[in-house]
């Protein structure tokens, strides 16, 4: 009888460690496994017993000892933790592909992955098929770069594989660096023999013999879990020299990166793995032809890599039998901001965005009303409540000045800012601009304090027309797609939401209720009974009353924190 527990750093972080040492403890047969994606309801453990899998959630020490009775065969109350059919649901409605292994084999095993069929992909590929055979089943596929530009895989493959040079690199981008992804580190800590696999198959379509996983250091657990997998693949002869005996030979090695979001643009990414400052550089020549040390190079990102081996097991065709004639294959989103069931999901391409949020991520937290989702991260877009119909492809995104990116998905809820939205974005991208291009250095420094002011209450008329010219210039004067696409959280916010943009420079007013400059907090006197828990709790002493008498605030004192609005019961405290 096996216990599994997710130990991804979403698991981690919610207490699994002491749950897994307390199975240890108990004598159980417990291991570890990644991340299934149901974020929301970890810790999850889940029991193999008399040949099913059952699952417990939201696992505490409590839970966790009623659990190790029910493995010791002793009454227990463990079905109490079990897992909801709606949220089975979740996992029940997807069609999982990179995603897998997530969840199901311990990472730390590599006989568990080759027990569920791993590394057979490769060794077909090596020993049955050519590098154009290769190349074509991924043509078939119409797999794209996964990363964010959606780039056919299967031409930059060939690309480098018509280079002639004798050394060229295989390169994983795994610097996953968009606010509320986490798409390529849950696939590495909870399968990374998938990855080793997907890019043993890429070096041998181009001629490679060795690759490298830019990773970044922030993700501590992704690395040890890949180190380890490599070591083991090394063990069994999986990397190293003549593969399966088919005279291919590959290894890898990991770079851990400084965390630079820039770093995810593939020529600022070879600048860095060269040593040098993360800068983009000037395309032609296109890493195929001039890449890691003026070497053919070919760069993926993990999902990419982590979608080839079922490919080239399955074929081509299964693969673009699921999504959409725009986009084919499945794609891994994460599901973050005000909605229920937070995490990672994998659904097919051609999904609506509302498919999305309100049937597998089970709608917006606390029953608000949907008004918007940024998609793409800080390069994408926001798209309205309206245009929840928005099927997930990269024709249809592109549309609604949005963009598939990476997977992040934030979702926001009726209390959510539009204009502190984009602000936010653009603090992000300023902040994360390598500074070689003038106009995305002083551009993007520029809309910020522009965005700033307005939401502090001191925007001024024309300033949307100056942040919608300045966006311009941005784009057409930047080298990469960070200052291409870093206007874009505005641009789509002012496209959709330029009456918030408005109000706040018009009316001195934010309609959200979150810019503080443009807000005040007062009681009701009809609701207010006066049960004094605002004032016991204000944290700064602003509120004064009596007991059953209504209560006031001192609007000069008043620091805005909302504390006393999410404390009363009796929805007395008023934003105005």
């Amino acid at each position: 009888m096996k216990v599994l527990v997710g130990r991804g750093s979403c698991g981690n972080a919610a207490g699994a460690s002491v749950i897994f040492a307390q199975f240890e403890e108990n004598g159980c047969d417990v291991r570890p496994v990644g991340c299934v994606g149901m974020c929301y309801l970890e810790p999850i453990v889940d029991v193999e017993l008399d040949g099913a899998r059952r699952t417990f959630v939201k696992v505490d020490e409590q839970a966790a000892g009623e659990i190790i009775k029910l493995v010791k065969g002793e009454p227990n109350t463990a079905d109490t933790y079990l897992i909801s059919a709606e949220d089975s649901d979740v996992l029940k409605s997807q069609d999982r592909i990179a995603l897998l292994n997530c969840g199901i084999i311990n990472p730390d095993d590599i006989e568990e992955y080759i027990a569920s069929g791993g590394y057979e992909a490769v060794k077909k590929a090596v020993t049955q098929m050519s590098p154009e055979k290769v190349i074509g089943e991924i043509k078939t596929s119409g797999l794209a770069g996964r990363g964010g530009a959606g780039f056919p895989t299967w031409f930059k493959w060939n690309a480098a594989l018509a280079s002639k040079d004798a050394k060229k690199y295989m390169i994983c981008n795994a610097d996953e660096g968009d606010p509320g992804a986490f798409m390529d580190r849950a696939i590495i800590e909870g399968d990374p023999h998938a990855l080793i696999e997907g890019m043993m198959i890429g070096a041998f379509a181009i001629g490679s013999d060795e690759g490298i996983v830019y990773v970044r250091a922030e993700y501590p657990l992704a690395i040890i879990r890949l180190e380890l997998a490599l070591h083991q693949a090394r063990e069994k002869g999986l990397l190293g020299g003549n593969i399966f005996g088919s005279g291919f030979s590959f290894d890898i090695r990991i770079k851990a990166g400084a965390g630079a979001f820039v770093c995810g643009e593939e020529t600022a990414l070879i600048a860095s793995l060269e040593g040098e400052r993360g800068m983009p550089r000037l395309k032609p020549p296109f890493p195929a032809q001039k890449g890691y040390w003026a070497k053919p190079s070919n760069i993926n990102n993990v999902e990419t890599f982590a979608n080839v081996p079922w490919i080239i097991k399955h074929g081509g065709s299964a693969y673009s039998a699921f999504g959409n004639e725009h986009s084919k294959g499945t794609k891994v989103f994460a599901l973050t901001g005000k909605i229920e069931k937070g995490g990672l999901v994998e659904v097919p391409m051609g999904i609506s965005i509302n498919d999305i949020i309100f049937n597998v991520g089970g709608g917006i937290k606390d029953g608000k009303d949907f008004k918007a989702v940024q998609m793409g991260g800080p390069s994408g877009g926001c798209i309205p409540k309206h245009l929840g119909k928005t099927k997930v492809d990269y024709p249809s995104l592109s549309a609604t000045g949005a963009i598939m990116g990476s997977g992040g998905m934030v979702v926001m809820d009726e209390d959510t800012c539009l204009v502190d939205m984009a602000r936010f974005f653009l603090d992000f991208t300023r902040k994360e601009s390598c500074g070689k291009c003038t106009h995305c250095r002083i551009g993007t420094d520029r809309m910020l304090r522009i965005l700033e002011r307005i939401c502090g209450g001191e925007g001024r008329e024309g300033d949307i027309e100056i942040l919608e010219e300045l966006s311009k210039h941005i784009a057409d004067g930047s080298l990469c797609a960070l200052g291409q696409t870093a206007s874009n959280p505005v641009l789509t916010t002012i496209r959709y939401f330029r009456n918030e943009y408005e109000d706040h420079i018009s009316h001195k007013k934010c309609t959200a209720g979150q810019c503080k400059p443009l807000i005040a907090y007062t009681i009701d006197e009809e609701k207010c009974i006066g049960c004094t828990i605002c004032a016991k709790k204000c944290p700064i002493g602003a509120i004064s009353g009596e007991v059953k008498k209504l209560h006031i605030i001192d609007a000069a004192m008043c620091d805005k924190c909302g504390v006393c609005k999410k404390v009363c019961k009796f929805e007395a405290v008023k934003v105005s």
